[in-house]
């Protein structure tokens, strides 16, 4: 599904470039589609530190940032004097995005075109994901162009949806799409936190007021607590 996302991504935004390049490891499948379909060769411009876990989610700005440094190293024989198709999944809170268009620039680059194989990301997630706050989100309140000229790229486009849904080949099966389109198969309040689906948790509701006796489940929406008592048995 990843390649197929990259295939349909060059379709869509397509660009005059030397290389293409995923960011690892997980915009490696998609810049691979990418490349397959554009014809512009795929290459490595960047090796990954397996022992530098997710920067997106560190604690502070600053963190992120020198987590950014630690994890990224770019390869400058790869880099220098060409034009980059730059691939990644998604762009969350963009310290990594563009700490690493920072690198890339400084390592010769000459041009950095963004493509991103989903939709921007403009929602929290309270499924799992650390991002219970929409305003630590880039994508939030700013149009594409000003995401463009923030992240320092000559060119950004991101994967629509009915293009995201066609590429995992399973459209109507009921994917949750909440950080994407802002519709949240169980009501959230617009105050709730990070934990407002967990319990014991003093900064927000208690799951049980949220869903009124109810337990959520992915396939099928909200079920009683009773009949999902009885189907676990």
């Amino acid at each position: 599904a990843r390649v197929r996302m990259g295939e349909h991504l060059a379709h869509q935004a397509p660009v005059e470039a030397d290389l293409v390049m995923g960011v690892p490891e997980s915009g490696i499948p998609a810049a691979e589609g990418y490349a397959r379909t554009s014809g512009t060769p795929f290459g490595h411009g960047l090796v990954k530190n397996r022992y530098i876990g997710r920067t997106f989610i560190a604690p502070s700005q600053e963190m992120r940032s020198l987590g950014v440094r630690m994890k990224l190293n770019p390869l400058k024989e790869n880099i220098a004097g060409r034009r980059l198709v730059v691939v990644d999944d998604s762009i969350v809170r963009g310290t990594t995005t563009r700490k690493m268009v920072e690198m890339l620039r400084e390592s010769g680059a000459a041009e950095i075109h963004m493509r991103i194989s989903s939709p921007p990301y403009r929602w929290p997630c309270f499924y799992g994901m650390d991002t219970g706050s929409r305003s630590e989100l880039l994508a939030a309140d700013m149009e594409i162009s000003e995401i463009r000229d923030y992240l320092g790229v000559d060119t950004l486009s991101y994967l629509p949806l009915d293009a995201l849904v066609e590429a995992v080949g399973a459209p109507g099966a009921g994917f949750c799409t909440a950080c994407l389109t802002g519709e949240y198969p169980v009501p959230i309040p617009p105050e709730a936190g990070k934990g407002v689906l967990e319990g014991g948790r003093t900064s927000a509701p208690e799951p049980q007021s949220l869903f009124q006796g109810a337990m959520f489940d992915s396939t099928a929406g909200v079920m009683p607590s009773e009949e999902a008592a009885r189907d676990s048995r």
